[in-house]
C-alpha cells in the first residue's frame, strides 16, 4: 500500500481561509485542495443551492428534444422510455416515465434483457416498439454509440431522443436529438452528469414548458441521488447539489420503492455511502439476477404494501447475487493460480458458466486480490462477453481502444467497460491485452494508494471539527472523504482482533504524553496485529460510533505502517 501525501496549498489562502470561516487550519487546508479559497466559494459548498442548477436548455439539442416530446403528446404518439438495466439506466426511466404520466397518458417503459439483448439499445427494443405502434423512443443512459441501430428504428419509422454521458465515437447517431454533455459540440458548463441527470435536465426543461419550477421537480431527486452514488460519477458542480437534495428527499419523503427498501433496514438516516453499499446493490440486483424491469416496478410502484412485496422479491435477488459473485470470485481466483498469471500486468479469466449479472462485481473482487487492470468473460449467446475494471489512474476504455481489432463492441469509460468478441479471438485479446497494459501503464500504479489530505494531532479531533468534516459531505469522487495520518502512536494495550474469523482489527489508542484513548476500527486489517506492539503510523478517515445509545468519534483506520 502506497501513502501519498497531498501536496500542500498555498499557505497565505489557507490562513485567509481559516480567518474568513474561524476553522481549524486543517480544515481549511483540506477545503483549499478542493478548489475552494474563498468565503463565497465555501458558501456555496456548504450550502448548495437548487438555484445553482444550470439551464437545461443549454445542453445540444435540448430544444429540438422537449420540440419532438410536445408533437408526441399533442398528437398522442406512443413513446416508449428505453434504458439500460443498471441503476442509473433503471432510475432513469423510472425518472423520466413517472414525470412523462402526469402530462401524458401512453407512455411505456422497456429495459433490455442482460442476456437476451445485452447492453444498450438492441434490435429486440425496436423491433418491439414497432410490433406496438411506438413512434418515438427516449433512450436514456444508452445510445450514443447506436448508430445502426437508429437508422433502423428510422426506416421503421421510429424517432430517437437519445440521453446518454458516455464517450462519444467519431460519429454520432442520426436521432432526432443527443442530449450527451461529453459531446464535443455540446457547450453545456458541466460534462460529468450521470445517464439519470442528463435524463432530469430533459425534465427540467419539459416541466419549464409548463410554469413548473424547481420545486416541483425535488421529488424526482432521490433517483438522481441514487444514480450519481451507483454511477461513481463525480461529487462536485452539479452531481453535487443534485445529490445534496436528493440526499434529503431519500431522508425525509422518499418515493414507495425506496422506502420500502429503507423499511427492511435498521438505519435512522442514510448517508451517500449507504445509498452505494445498500440500496443501489437491491436496485442492480434486479437486473443482474432476474430483469430490470423489477426495479422499474419498485421504483414507480404508487402502492407502498405492493412496493414493500416488490422490495422483499429484490432482497432475495440480492442475497443470491451476493452467493453467486463470492463463489465465482474464488473461481476466477484460482483460475489465476492455476494458469500461472500471478506476476502478470492483468487478469483476463473466463467461464462459460459464470453468471453474466455479476462479472462486473467479480471483477471488482480480484482487484482486491491482485490489484491491476481486470476483464472477466462469460459466454453470451454465441458470443463472449467480458466487464472490465481498471485501478486508479489507468485509463482501461483507451487500453481496449488499442485492442480493438479483437473486439466485436465496447462501451463505458475510464474505469469501467462493458465488450463482447468472437470466442476464436479470446486468446488473442488477452495477449494484447496484456501487452498494451504493460508496455503503457506506470508501474506505481500497480500498488494501491491511500491518498492523504492532510497529517493530524489527534486532540485536534474536536466535535466542531468532526461536525464541519461532516457537512463536506456527500462524499466521492473529486470530494472523497478527507484521509489523516498521524505519526508514531500507540495502542493502551487492549487492542485486538475481531470478528468471527478475526480479520479485523479494534485499537484504543493514545499520542504522545495525552492520556485521552482514541477508538479505532480498522476492517480487513488484522493481519497488522503485529505492527501494534511498538509505535506505529496510521492512516483513517473519522466516523460516528454508535453504541447503547450513546455516539462518540471513531477512527476509521485505511492502513497501519
Amino acid at each position: 500500500m502506497r501513502w501519498t501525501l497531498k501536496t500542500d496549498p498555498n499557505p497565505t489562502t489557507v490562513h485567509q481561509l481559516s480567518e474568513e470561516l474561524s476553522i481549524d487550519k486543517t480544515l481549511s487546508k483540506i477545503l483549499v485542495q478542493r478548489g475552494i479559497s474563498n468565503f463565497e466559494e465555501a458558501k456555496k459548498f456548504f450550502r448548495p443551492s437548487l438555484d445553482e442548477l444550470h439551464d437545461p436548455f443549454l445542453l445540444k439539442d435540448m430544444d429540438v428534444a422537449v420540440a419532438r416530446i410536445e408533437k408526441a403528446i399533442t398528437n398522442k404518439e406512443n413513446i416508449l422510455v428505453y434504458g439500460d438495466y443498471d441503476v442509473d439506466g433503471t432510475t432513469a426511466v423510472s425518472l423520466v416515465a413517472s414525470y412523462l404520466r402526469t402530462i401524458a397518458s401512453n407512455i411505456a417503459t422497456y429495459i433490455p434483457d442482460r442476456y437476451d439483448e445485452g447492453y444498450g439499445i438492441s434490435y429486440l427494443g425496436i423491433d418491439f416498439a414497432s410490433d406496438n405502434d411506438f413512434t418515438l423512443i427516449i433512450a436514456l443512459d444508452c445510445g450514443i454509440k447506436a448508430i445502426e441501430k437508429v437508422a433502423y428504428a428510422t426506416e421503421k419509422n421510429i424517432d430517437f431522443i437519445i440521453c446518454d454521458h458516455h464517450k462519444p465515437g467519431e460519429v454520432i447517431p442520426k436521432a432526432a436529438a443527443v442530449l450527451n454533455p461529453k459531446r464535443n459540440d455540446c457547450n453545456y458548463p458541466y460534462d460529468e452528469l450521470c445517464g439519470c441527470g442528463v435524463g432530469f435536465k430533459l425534465v427540467q426543461a419539459l416541466a419549464s414548458k409548463r410554469n413548473q419550477t424547481i420545486d416541483d421537480l425535488t421529488q424526482y431527486l432521490d433517483l438522481v441521488a441514487t444514480a450519481i452514488a451507483a454511477d461513481i460519477v463525480p461529487m462536485n458542480g452539479e452531481n453535487r447539489v443534485l445529490a445534496y437534495f436528493g440526499l434529503q428527499v431519500i431522508n425525509s419523503n422518499p418515493r414507495n420503492g425506496i422506502k420500502a427498501i429503507i423499511h427492511q433496514l435498521d438505519k435512522k438516516e442514510l448517508t451517500i455511502t449507504d445509498v452505494v453499499f445498500i440500496i443501489a446493490p437491491r436496485i442492480n440486483a434486479a437486473g443482474r439476477i432476474k430483469h430490470g424491469n423489477a426495479a422499474v416496478e419498485l421504483l414507480t410502484e404508487a402502492n407502498f404494501e405492493q412496493a414493500q412485496e416488490y422490495a422483499k422479491a429484490i432482497n432475495e435477488y440480492n442475497t443470491d447475487r451476493r452467493e453467486l459473485d463470492a463463489q465465482i470470485t474464488k473461481e476466477a481466483l484460482l483460475q489465476i493460480e492455476k494458469n500461472e498469471e500471478k506476476e502478470r500486468f492483468t487478469t483476463v479469466v473466463f467461464d462459460e458458466k459464470w453468471h453474466k449479472g455479476v462479472i462486473g462485481i467479480v471483477a471488482s473482487r480480484c482487484i482486491e486480490t491482485y490489484y491491476r487492470p481486470t476483464l472477466v468473460f462469460t459466454k453470451s449467446g454465441d458470443k463472449l462477453a467480458a466487464s472490465a475494471r481498471s485501478v486508479k489512474g489507468f485509463d482501461v476504455y483507451d487500453a481496449l481502444e488499442k485492442c480493438s481489432e479483437f473486439i466485436e463492441q465496447f462501451g463505458g469509460h475510464k474505469y469501467a467497460a462493458g465488450l463482447t468478441l468472437d470466442p476464436k479471438n479470446y486468446t488473442a485479446f488477452k495477449n494484447k491485452f496484456e501487452e498494451v497494459v504493460e508496455a503503457s501503464i506506470e508501474r506505481e500504479l500497480l500498488i494501491p494508494e491511500i491518498t492523504i489530505d492532510a497529517e493530524l494531532e489527534l486532540s485536534d479531533i474536536t466535535p466542531k471539527f468532526f461536525r464541519i468534516l461532516q457537512q463536506m459531505a456527500p462524499f466521492g469522487p473529486q470530494n472523497m472523504k478527507p484521509v489523516f495520518t498521524t505519526t508514531s502512536v500507540r495502542d493502551n494495550g487492549f487492542g485486538k482482533t475481531v470478528g468471527s474469523d478475526k480479520s479485523h482489527i479494534k485499537l484504543n489508542i493514545i499520542y504522545g504524553a495525552n492520556r485521552k484513548t482514541y477508538n479505532a476500527i480498522g476492517f480487513g486489517l488484522g493481519d497488522k496485529m503485529k505492527l501494534i506492539e511498538n509505535d506505529f503510523d496510521i492512516a483513517y478517515s473519522l466516523d460516528e460510533n454508535e453504541w447503547n445509545g450513546r455516539t462518540s468519534i471513531q477512527l476509521l483506520l485505511k492502513d497501519i505502517k
